[in-house]
């Protein structure tokens, strides 16, 4: 299998680049974001997505959590389409490829700054808000749907 397959119709790349950006957040990688094989490990790439999850939610103009909603990642597809090495800055795009009543798809796409035409990986994850109490799907905040509808969206230079 070819690491790229991200120009077949209906990848999660052709879908987030053709979904309303959310943000774009550029990441230094780090010595150990690297696996024995001098390459960035799969795992890191959670944490990157979690970075740029997080950088979104703190410029929402309005709450995206609080005593009684939280989000909690539901699940996680992650295609790894290239070897990423260190040094170097990675580009972290967010999409909203779905708007559910609680939950949301957030689709991405990583880059390196120096190559930006090559995805290095796509996927997506998917985000319920819930009570954290009951543990029960609640409604999305209001900050959460107004940005992934295009709305409220934000951006990173």
């Amino acid at each position: 299998m070819s690491l790229d397959s991200s120009a077949q119709t209906g990848s999660p790349l052709a879908t987030a680049t053709s979904a309303p950006l959310l943000i774009t957040t550029r990441l230094t990688l780090r010595w150990r974001d690297l696996d024995a094989f001098n390459h960035v490990n799969n795992s890191s790439f959670l944490t990157f997505l979690e970075e740029a999850r997080l950088r979104w939610f703190a410029r929402l103009p309005g709450d995206w959590n609080a005593p009684t909603f939280m989000p909690v990642v539901a699940a996680a597809n992650i295609n790894y389409r290239a070897q990423l090495g260190w040094p170097g800055d990675i580009e972290v795009s967010l999409y909203c490829e779905r708007l559910g009543n609680s939950s949301i798809t957030i689709a991405h796409r990583i880059v390196a700054t120096e190559k930006p035409e090559v995805p290095y990986s796509d996927g997506n994850v998917v985000l319920v808000w819930i009570n954290p109490g009951t543990g029960k799907p609640v409604a999305l905040p209001t900050a959460v749907r107004q940005a992934c509808a295009g709305t409220g969206l934000v951006a990173e230079g």
